[in-house]
């Protein structure tokens, strides 16, 4: 029954989160970025590392803190981006931690590891669109939405859970409901400290990208506050707002609160109050600080998300190895 009320809690959040989204596309986001998803991101390092981050060796997760490092480094000392890099190491850690869940010997760890390098260079230097896909989208709407729903499709088959697969259908509908309601972009009255914040987040960028795949712009100039804009915006906040709420009304399910030790949540405490003080005093600074730890977190994953992709392939392979339902 635990399993069961969960379910019915998320189906709750995906309602309360898409209302939200509606009412305040641009508002909510800030809010759900800055106030959950450093609170997220603390917590849920800590429950990888306790889970040994779902690999077979984790002596080898320093290859993904040294690569994230790397990649923020630019960002926080404001240097340069060097093209394509940062697009081809998120690649790189991708194809790394399918190495990572498969196997064992070190052997063909770091022969892994090297093919994954090469494949990465090859895929963004030769695929059209690989380095949007890589850069843009893999650590944000594939982590956020993408992600979260294999998660919740796993759940949901494994606890034969009719309010899990309830909720899946409504994640999924979302975009869809989103795509054919009426938006008329004067009704949405965005204040200058939410529209400079959302601006230096750049999460802008990300809209405008995903108006050119999905071909929405119409040879026209991207405008967030235009109706695809809103509508765009308003499917990326109801994303984020879930992800983070899916997380925190899963502690039970998962256990991530039992990873923490009472000092780990001073820690945690410390660091995301933290962080709110850097976002109240100068947004662009906090941006810049938390980065590090937002992109740690979604490299970290990786691997997991691996593992979840493996596992529902196998229960629709071979329908034997589901759970039978938590009651």
């Amino acid at each position: 029954m635990r399993t069961k009320k969960i379910d019915i809690i998320n189906i709750g959040l995906i309602i309360f989160s898409f209302i939200l989204a509606l009412k305040l596309p641009f508002e909510l986001f800030i809010f759900s970025y800055v106030v959950l998803g450093p609170l997220h991101y603390l917590t849920e390092i800590s429950w990888l590392k306790k889970n040994n981050y779902f690999v077979h060796s984790r002596k080898w997760i320093w290859v993904f803190i040294f690569l994230a490092l790397l990649i923020t480094i630019p960002s926080f000392f404001r240097l340069p981006e060097i093209s394509g890099l940062y697009e081809e190491i998120i690649l790189i850690m991708f194809l790394f931690a399918i190495g990572l869940v498969y196997f064992n010997k070190w052997q063909y760890i770091l022969l892994s590891l090297i093919l994954s390098a090469v494949l990465g260079f090859f895929i963004i230097e030769y695929v059209p669109f690989s380095f949007i896909v890589a850069g843009v989208f893999l650590p944000t709407i594939i982590h956020v939405y993408l992600f979260t729903l294999l998660f919740m499709i796993l759940g949901a088959i494994n606890n034969k859970s009719r309010e899990g697969l309830i909720g899946v259908m409504l994640v999924i509908l979302c975009p869809v409901i989103i795509s054919v309601l009426p938006i008329i972009p004067a009704d949405y009255v965005v204040s200058a400290y939410t529209e400079t914040s959302y601006l230096t987040s750049k999460f802008s960028d990300l809209s405008s990208y995903l108006a050119q795949m999905l071909s929405l712009q119409n040879g026209g100039r991207f405008y967030h506050l235009s109706e695809i804009g809103i509508k765009i915006q308003i499917f990326i906040a109801f994303c984020y707002t879930y992800h983070y709420l899916n997380w925190f009304s899963k502690t039970s399910i998962i256990g991530w609160s039992r990873s923490l030790s009472k000092t780990k949540i001073v820690i945690v405490v410390l660091i995301w109050s933290f962080s709110l003080f850097l976002y109240w005093y100068n947004f662009k600074l906090g941006y810049i600080a938390l980065f590090f730890f937002s992109m740690l977190h979604v490299v970290l994953e990786f691997p997991l998300n691996i593992k979840s992709m493996k596992g529902i392939i196998r229960l629709v392979r071979e329908p034997r190895h589901i759970k039978p339902a938590d009651t």
